[in-house]
């Protein structure tokens, strides 16, 4: 039971912190009958933790987001900027493609798929698992052949006979039925006729992460990885082909808000900040091609 109406008073304006200033709570206070030693106790300490919460940390809100692999480096500081920029909080999940939307398919509470091409995140449309509209291009990935050991290739004549000539163990490749990157590895070896001649050479990766670990611990004495895995790298020495596009099919990596995200006012933001000068900037500078830019 209050004692006072001094202490009901205090209460009431209390439960209103998060919604007003210190200055107006002061204000409230001023011409009031004098409080209590306990009371002013209570109100002191409601007004410093008040001055001391900003307000965007006390409304802050938060996102799950399923990530594809080859993103990791960039979407870190993506986040990091986010969250500094509006005080939101994100939750990411990384992993290949396939994997994180058969983890969409059973019901895993993501918002919103960053992945690595467009077909998947148009597979969720049609089955019901993301909104309609809401897919958008956000970066175009490059495939590479890369090697931690120098002097191996230099070009595409270069690599092509070391290809052919299987001076190796292992190549390393993500896994083509889940992870984008691996098909596009896939339609390489195709293009050059060496598909089913390596069949014993390859090693298949559960992710384009997973794949760029082995050749970079070699592992692998090579392997088809993404160009911005090797910018993140710190320009390594080694060898490396930058293979011709012509090869294999665009990497359009595809952003899609899931229906779990469709009343979070958070996943709109975050969004739209991939869209935005910033995000952009921050996707060109980890190494991607920029798709051309769409209305906000």
């Amino acid at each position: 039971m209050l004692s006072s109406p001094s202490e009901f008073n205090l209460i009431s304006i209390c439960s209103q912190i998060t919604v007003m200033t210190f200055r107006d709570l002061a204000q409230r206070f001023r011409g009031r009958a004098k409080l209590s030693h306990p009371c002013r106790l209570t109100w002191a300490c409601a007004a410093l933790l008040g001055t001391l919460l900003p307000l965007q940390q006390v409304v802050a809100g938060q996102l799950r987001v399923a990530v594809a692999a080859n993103f990791t480096g960039a979407s870190r500081e993506l986040a990091q900027r986010f969250e500094a920029t509006t005080g939101h909080r994100l939750k990411i999940s990384y992993g290949s493609s396939g994997k994180l939307f058969s983890q969409i398919e059973n019901g895993a509470p993501f918002e919103v798929f960053l992945a690595a091409d467009h077909l998947l995140p148009q597979k969720a449309i049609a089955e019901g698992l993301a909104i309609d509209g809401s897919r958008f291009s956000y970066a175009r990935g490059t495939l590479v052949l890369w090697s931690s050991q120098p002097g191996l290739f230099t070009d595409s004549n270069d690599a092509d006979t070391y290809l052919r000539q299987a001076d190796f163990q292992r190549i390393a490749i993500a896994n083509p039925k889940t992870a984008p990157y691996g098909l596009a590895a896939q339609q390489v070896l195709n293009h050059l006729g060496l598909w089913d001649a390596l069949q014993d050479r390859l090693v298949r990766a559960d992710s384009i992460a997973q794949a760029f670990q082995f050749t970079a611990t070699a592992n692998a004495r090579l392997g088809f990885v993404a160009q911005s895995q090797i910018q993140a790298w710190g320009a390594p020495s080694g060898s490396l082909w930058q293979i011709p596009e012509s090869y294999y099919r665009a990497i359009d990596q595809q952003a899609v808000l899931l229906n779990r995200g469709q009343h979070n006012p958070v996943a709109q933001q975050f969004l739209q900040f991939l869209k935005g000068p910033q995000g952009r900037a921050i996707i060109s500078a980890h190494g991607y091609r920029l798709p051309i830019q769409e209305p906000l």
